[in-house]
């Protein structure tokens, strides 16, 4: 074994009420790193997660038509510019711009819409819905909606449609059940219910009704045509940089979930920061903690230090045995703590289940989480052990020994 091992490791045995004090600091210290961690990460992912059930990560639009002044070259006739009306119309060339958007790096999925307002009737019952003509296969890669329906199946081919768990029941209507949809363009067609879903999101399941993309290109008069393309990223908090991406690209306008959901992303940051305020704490408090023990030790072990220079042992021997204490503090008490962290998040996360039996607080646990909780307290066990160390180091040896 190592000279500064050896010496370190008995410096600690000998030591035996203090080492357990620091180990205990680390542990807890480390534990509710690990705790808040889980629980403000789990909350996030399972807010992003119900926000985006339900719409794409990137929504690519035709540009805004923009009136244009009335002007003969010389004399300007009209002085204001008043914002047009935006009509529903098709993006130009979208096959083209959706096979580049797919080579858009990021991008895991993407989907041709035809997305409008129009009516959803039944005997006397009539609603305002928004229907959305998808191409299936890639539309689900996108938004998973048939793993949501909870009554039939999912089935938009043909006059075929899957409407919301809301608004079936606002419109009285089941599984097999026939509507009349009507839109905006003033077409209508009658459609058969093959699949109810429940996307946890009350507007939505209010007002969607999914149907063919070719259904639709008929119902809003746009034969061959496709409003948006609906996309989904790999990573969600890469959405605006992708979004930048794609409009650089395509010339089209790029709206991700970050812009449409600001006060969402406001509220994560918000939680974000408190995290990083308690940890910043936290870590501070353990550090002193170690620096204290160590300095203390150095302190009870200047005669044994002095006579270690004495006989010759080089300044930088000496620094490394308190680095190594301070290191292996940090390293034992992690593991301590992340195993005491992990209890904690599993007991809390049980404590309390949502009536579906999903729990009401989700904890975030993953290897990542404990790898980085070990590494910062390694880290805090070899920053806190600097000042002790040099000063051990300095001690001169015939002063150690005289003194003590």
């Amino acid at each position: 074994m190592p000279f500064e091992w050896f010496v370190a490791l008995r410096y600690m045995r000998d030591a035996k009420a203090q080492t357990s004090l620091i180990l205990a600091a680390v542990s807890v210290g480390v534990s509710v790193i690990v705790f808040l961690s889980a629980l403000i990460n789990g909350l996030q992912a399972s807010l992003v997660k119900q926000t985006l059930g339900s719409q794409p990560h990137v929504t690519l639009h035709p540009p805004e038509e923009q009136a244009r002044p009335l002007d003969d070259g010389k004399v300007a006739v009209a002085r204001t510019i008043e914002k047009t009306t935006q009509r529903l119309k098709s993006i130009d060339e979208w096959p083209k711009a959706l096979a580049t958007v797919e080579d858009v790096p990021g991008v895991i999925a993407a989907s041709p819409t035809v997305t409008g307002a129009g009516f959803a009737e039944r005997g006397n019952a009539k609603k305002a819905v928004v229907v959305r003509g998808i191409d299936p296969e890639r539309f689900l890669a996108v938004i998973d909606v048939a793993a949501k329906t909870t009554l039939g199946r999912f089935d938009v081919s043909g006059a075929n449609v899957v409407i919301g768990k809301d608004l079936a029941d606002d419109l009285g209507a089941g599984v097999g059940d026939k509507i009349r949809v009507s839109t905006t363009e003033g077409q209508s067609d009658v459609e058969t219910i093959t699949g109810v879903f429940d996307l946890g999101n009350k507007p939505v399941n209010q007002t969607w009704v999914l149907t063919s993309l070719r259904e639709a290109q008929s119902l809003y008069a746009l034969p061959g045509g496709a409003t948006t393309v609906e996309i989904k990223v790999a990573e969600v908090f890469d959405a605006d940089r992708i979004a930048d991406d794609i409009r650089e690209r395509t010339g089209l306008r790029a709206d991700s979930w970050m812009k449409l959901n600001a006060q969402l992303l406001v509220g994560l940051r918000s939680q974000n920061s408190s995290k990083y305020m308690i940890q910043f704490f936290v870590v501070v408090a353990v550090a002193l903690g170690i620096a204290s023990v160590l300095i203390v030790s150095v302190v009870q072990k200047s005669k044994e230090i002095g006579i270690l220079r004495a006989f010759g042992t080089p300044a930088r021997r000496v620094l490394a045995v308190f680095l190594i204490q301070g290191g292996l503090l940090g390293l034992m008490g992690s593991f301590a703590g992340c195993a005491l962290g992990a209890l904690f998040s599993i007991g809390f996360e049980r404590l309390a289940t949502n009536p579906d039996g999903s729990p009401t607080f989700p904890v975030d646990l993953n290897l990542r989480l404990f790898a980085g909780a070990t590494l910062l307290a390694v880290g805090i066990g070899l920053v806190a052990a600097v000042l002790p160390a040099r000063r051990a180091s300095r001690l001169d040896p015939a002063e150690a020994i005289r003194h003590v």
